[in-house]
């Protein structure tokens, strides 16, 4: 059990005191504890319940907490005698989650779930004390979410509940015009609390002298190598960066789009930047700007790894994306990514890092050459490019320059701990991922020598051995052979090349390995007996890790007395599991290999929360000092500071209405619903809101529509529902929203309708569409604030590869052309089907409108009924009950097309009946003559094939 957090500090009380007067949004410094002040909430509201709580008890919903969030604060509550907060997702039925909303408490709620609960009114409204909204900053990074939307149903239903939001995030709201003030509009709060690192209260308590942290910063210098890779890759992308925008001159005028934001930003920080300019226009792009795109993208992430990974491991990247581009290129002679590596920087950048690994001397490279040479002429063949670079190479294994500096500060803190009197101090050693910290582990058992060559003959030493063997293979049976049988020397040396090559690659590395008295080792290395020992000294019993008694799985122990384990910083399995062990190793020394900002402010919390007496924190701060490392920090800093300057500017001009936070009627216009269309509404009425209804006047029926659940994380239902229309969420099995007993639509955006027309799935959707109801729609969704509309091609080919864009591998793509011919085909196989194309989801709103006025409503049981046994009865009209085999060949049939094939299935029991109709009768039946005789024709023409020949009896 990880262990329990301390009280809040003096600042952090404040802002809980300030937050719990008044709603409002939270804007919290990263790293400072908004976490901490959400629990504190989370904890009040728990301790108020009673075990036996039942209709009638305090309700508080959390929303938009992430699935680690919700484990942390349950853990941290565990223990202190108060009522543990619930959980409810999509897989906990209706009933159970209504009898959770009744029994009360404080529930962690999804937000897709709230929605649709909202909707059916199983939530007890009233009954509801209020909402916690964790990261609220994802509000401001999308223009529509599922959070907005479950929020202005709750104030719709509860007048006075409260609305409490935290973030952390700072920088989010800092683009775009006034984005605090439309999140706290759709928070529907009016007050902004701001709490940078730089306000008074908290320097007054972070940098106390008693509790402030020893910071010891150690600035490394970069090796000239590293230095002059660095430089090579900034180049690179400098000259990568200028031709994109030669390709597109409108690109100068934007002041964001350059190389210092595209390396000092976030991970994804490139492709958000790219695709902001570009995404709009992606579909008219060159293959040169697409592939200068992903060029920037592969720079990037080599220039962050030039300082994450050691000299051996950023040698094969480097081998690696070579060879890629080779292959690729061979294959697809087309594509213009990749023209960098023909660049003079990339020539630098490819020896500086080979020099970094080994070194070739000029004089044996020279004799080694002219050797080749010799041989090839003396026999007769061809020099390999294998053969020509086949030269004995002198180790260099440059040491990672950070290495040396943790070996001193590790030497440093033991000796400060064999010279203090009372216990040792532990060590926290926090690096960037789980691979530098596995890096770490090796390095501080073994060293920087062992851990390299080990590095080298796994990968680079391999194949540098396996094209030796195979070299001095050839060569010594091409000196052998006499001159009458040199003519078939190549081949028999080519023969035995192959094998000499299977062979090492069967074997592993050359004998670089010394064994030990009893260790046995197979050909393929891969199986030693116990304390086997390599040439480098590593042995299997190292590598075991230290076993310590910790809460996070991510943590790499290297020693129990005293305790010191190394964390990464990034990409754990848990979010919270480097908080976790920061409490439970209560370090008194702790080593930022690589820095973060975030958890640099939780060091600082933790210092200032540390039992007074005791000995100060002193944290060791390693940077590489002139490198992108380096600025990419301060450039983080200088960011967040700007983001809260302006948020500070703009909480000084804000104007935030007592009729913002919606809990009188009618005050609001964010919670107005119209009944109206847009284009209709009198903006002389209080900004077009809606006319009280007068007394004794019946209130007006809303329209309704039944909506799949799976359409709730789509942002058409909040605008169907902002525009008056009563949604009914239920699972449906055919199409996505029922407008009317007789009309369904199936939405689909752009990407799904690519991903459906290419796997099949649309075909089958519109069968069981056009076999249910009259009236079937296919209405296909544009977003005009991405891309333009009526690009098809653009989503699947839109922007950077990446998380966010589509899933669907390069070779299955689908072109525009493609697409338009498959829903060509769709059209023609089902008649019946209408298609709408809408620009935008609120066009798509506009549409239901239009197609709903003057509609009855839908019966919502019915519907839910289509498609499961026997529930088509109620829902397709009586002369659309017929069996769908023999009703497509009707269709199919000439003469009958959707005009006249009722009046064939009311005058026919089936089509064994139709065959025995007089062409005179088909005539009175279709109404058309020329219909009629193409019809009576295909039933009863005879196939036009010869009779095969009778076959002779054996013995006539």
């Amino acid at each position: 059990m990880a262990a329990a957090e301390g009280p809040l500090l003096e600042f952090e009380a404040e802002m809980f005191s300030s937050l719990f007067a008044d709603d409002g949004l939270l804007v919290v410094a990263e790293g400072m504890g908004v976490d901490r002040v959400a629990l504190q909430f989370v904890r009040l509201y728990s301790a108020q319940v009673g075990e036996g709580g039942g209709d009638g008890g305090s309700l508080v919903l959390v929303l938009n907490a992430s699935a680690p969030q919700q484990e942390h604060f349950t853990e941290q509550l565990r223990g202190e005698g108060v009522v543990l907060p619930g959980a409810l997702t999509g897989d906990v039925p209706g009933t159970a989650r209504r009898d959770a909303y009744r029994r009360g408490g404080v529930l962690f709620v999804s937000s897709r779930v709230l929605v649709a609960d909202l909707l059916t009114d199983r939530v007890p409204a009233h009954l509801v004390s209020g909402v916690l909204v964790c990261r609220a900053h994802r509000l401001a990074e999308s223009s529509w979410c599922q959070e907005a939307f479950a929020l202005r149903l709750f104030r719709q239903k509860n007048k006075t509940g409260f609305i409490k939001a935290f973030t952390d995030r700072a920088a989010a709201f800092s683009s775009g015009f006034c984005r605090a003030d439309r999140v706290m509009r759709s928070l529907f709060v009016r007050k902004l609390y701001l709490w940078p690192r730089f306000q008074a209260s908290v320097r007054a308590a972070l940098d106390d002298g008693r509790n402030k942290p020893e910071v010891v910063e150690l600035r490394v210098a970069l090796t000239p190598a590293m230095r002059a890779i660095q430089s090579a890759v900034l180049d690179v992308m400098g000259a990568c960066l200028k031709e994109l925008k030669r390709y597109h001159p409108a690109l100068e005028a934007e002041e964001d789009l350059t190389l210092e934001n595209l390396l000092l930003q976030g991970e994804n920080a490139l492709e958000n930047a790219v695709r902001h300019y570009l995404d709009p226009l992606w579909h008219q792009l060159g293959a040169q700007t697409k592939g200068l795109v992903h060029d920037l993208k592969t720079l990037r992430f080599l220039l962050l790894r030039l300082t994450e990974y050691d000299c051996v491991t950023f040698l094969n990247l480097l081998e690696s994306l070579h060879a890629a581009q080779r292959n690729f290129g061979a294959a697809n002679s087309s594509s213009s990514s990749g023209g960098w590596l023909f660049l003079d920087s990339c020539t630098s950048m490819f020896v500086n890092a080979r020099s970094r690994v080994y070194s070739v001397s000029e004089r044996r490279k020279r004799l080694r050459v002219a050797s080749v040479v010799a041989a090839a002429a003396e026999t007769g063949r061809k020099q390999t490019s294998s053969e020509a670079t086949a030269v004995k190479r002198e180790l260099v294994l440059e040491k990672s320059p950070k290495w040396e500096a943790l070996s001193e500060v590790l030497r440093e803190i033991e000796t400060e701990n064999q010279s203090s009197e009372g216990e040792p101090g532990r060590v926290l050693i926090c690096a960037s991922d789980d691979r530098a910290c596995a890096q770490l582990q090796r390095y501080v058992r073994h060293g920087a020598d062992a851990l390299l060559r080990r590095l080298y003959e796994r990968t680079t030493g391999k194949r540098d051995a396996a094209a030796s063997a195979a070299f001095a293979a050839s060569l010594e049976l091409d000196t052998e052979r006499s001159w009458t049988k040199k003519r078939r020397a190549p081949e028999k040396a080519s023969k035995e090349k192959n094998t000499s090559h299977q062979k090492t690659s069967e074997s592993g590395p050359p004998p670089t390995q010394t064994t030990g008295k009893d260790e046995t080792i197979r050909r393929d290395g891969t199986e030693r007996t116990s304390g086997s020992t390599h040439k480098d000294g590593l042995t299997d019993e190292d590598d075991e890790e230290v076993k310590l008694d910790l809460s996070s799985d991510d943590c790499y122990g290297l020693r129990k007395e005293p305790t010191m384990v190394i964390h990464p910083l990034r990409g754990c399995s848990d979010p919270y599991g480097l908080t976790r062990v920061l409490r439970q190793v209560a370090p008194r020394f702790v080593v930022l290999y690589d820095a973060e900002l975030g958890f640099v402010r939780q060091l600082e919390i933790y210092a200032a929360g540390r039992p007074a007496g005791r000995p100060p924190l002193r944290v060791y701060f390693l940077v590489y000092a002139g490198s992108t490392e380096e600025q990419r920090y301060l450039t983080a800093l200088s960011r967040e500071k700007k983001a809260f300057e302006q948020l500070i500017r703009e909480k000084a001009t804000m104007v935030g209405p007592e009729e913002r936070e919606g809990r009188e009627e009618d005050t609001n216009l964010d919670l107005a619903r119209s009944l109206e269309p847009t284009a209709a509404v009198d903006t002389r009425k209080a900004g077009g809101q809606e006319e009280p209804r007068r007394p004794g006047e019946e209130e007006k029926q809303r329209p309704r529509v039944v909506v799949d659940m799976r359409e709730l994380g789509s942002e058409l239902p909040s605008l169907l529902h902002r525009r008056g229309l009563d949604l009914q969420p239920v699972t449906l099995a055919v199409g996505d929203y029922v407008l009317a007993d007789d009309t369904c639509v199936e939405r689909k955006s752009v990407s799904d309708l690519i991903g459906s027309l290419r796997s099949g799935r649309l075909y089958g959707q519109c069968l069981a569409m056009t076999r249910c109801y009259k009236r079937a729609v296919l209405m296909i969704e544009f977003d005009t604030a991405a891309r333009p509309f009526f690009s098809l091609a653009a989503p699947l080919m839109a922007g950077p590869r990446s998380s966010s864009s589509s899933s669907y591998p390069q070779q299955e793509m689908l072109s525009a052309a493609d697409v338009t011919s498959r829903l060509a085909l769709l059209t023609l196989h089902f008649p019946r089907l209408r298609m709408a194309w809408c620009a935008s989801p609120r066009a798509a709103a506009e549409l239901f409108r239009e197609m709903k006025r003057g509609r009855p409503e839908p019966d919502v049981a019915a519907a839910q009924a289509v498609g499961a046994a026997g529930g088509e009865d109620d829902v397709v009209d009586s002369a659309d009950l017929y069996n769908p085999g023999p009703y497509d060949l009707l269709l199919k049939m000439p003469g009958v097309d959707s005009k006249n094939y009722r009046a064939l299935v009311s005058h026919a029991d089936s089509l064994a009946d139709l065959a025995t109709f007089s062409q005179d009768r088909l005539a009175r039946v279709l109404g058309n003559a020329s219909n009629a005789r193409l019809l009576y024709g295909f039933l009863h023409s005879a196939a036009d094939v010869p009779a095969a020949p009778a076959q002779k009896s054996r013995h006539a």
